[in-house]
């Protein structure tokens, strides 16, 4: 979606047409209309903020509706061969959080979220959180290697399989969990996530 000049302006969600100063001029006989005051521009500001977040969450639950609960349950079972050919266990690293992290290489999203993945290895190192991105739908090795070069990933990749794929319920791309130091579930979500969004979750998890 993209902008042009035009003599229409648009409020701040785009839900109401503010008039231009071409109305104004050409409407000589009407009667100016009164400017609306601070605390109504806030008012209405307030409104629009709050209609957006409802919405939001409201989209939010419904895209995860089917992932796993976030009610503090245990993680399943994670294991799998790393790019590095190590058998990487996620049961052997507790004691610190963990973002568990599905990606397919042909998904245009995750290509999008790999550089949040790489500035959130850099913010938090490996003994303060856990960073397991596991790749889903892939066809080799080699083009897992090359998504993985070609993003400069700094975190483990691991390669998964249709059970992993069941038992954590992905659904589509990128799908990511987020655990606390006891690998119970205390965050999921789906589709692109910003760095910040990454790095409060993961931080509220410990």
């Amino acid at each position: 979606m993209s902008c042009s000049p035009s003599s229409a302006a648009y409020d701040l969600l785009g839900f109401r047409k503010a008039v231009s100063k071409s109305d104004i001029t050409s409407g000589s006989e009407s009667a100016p209309e009164s400017r609306p005051s601070r605390l109504q521009r806030i008012r209405r500001i307030t409104l629009e903020v709050a209609v957006f977040a409802a919405l939001f969450f409201a989209v939010t639950a419904w895209q995860t509706r089917d992932l796993l609960a976030t009610d503090k349950q245990a993680a399943p079972a994670l294991v799998a061969n790393s790019l590095q050919g190590k058998i990487v266990d996620l049961a052997d690293r507790q004691g610190r959080p963990a973002l568990v992290y599905f990606f397919a290489p042909w998904c245009p999203y995750c290509s999008a979220s790999a550089d949040n993945l790489v500035r959130l290895r850099n913010l938090r190192d490996a003994d303060e959180l856990e960073i397991l991105v596991v790749a889903l739908d892939w066809e080799s090795r080699e083009q897992i290697q090359q998504y993985a070069t070609e993003h400069e990933l700094n975190v483990q990749v691991l390669l998964g399989d249709p059970a992993i794929w069941a038992d954590w319920k992905v659904r589509g791309f990128p799908t990511y969990y987020v655990l606390d130091s006891e690998h119970r579930i205390v965050w999921r979500d789906f589709g692109y996530s910003t760095q910040f969004g990454l790095w409060w979750r993961t931080w509220l998890a410990g």
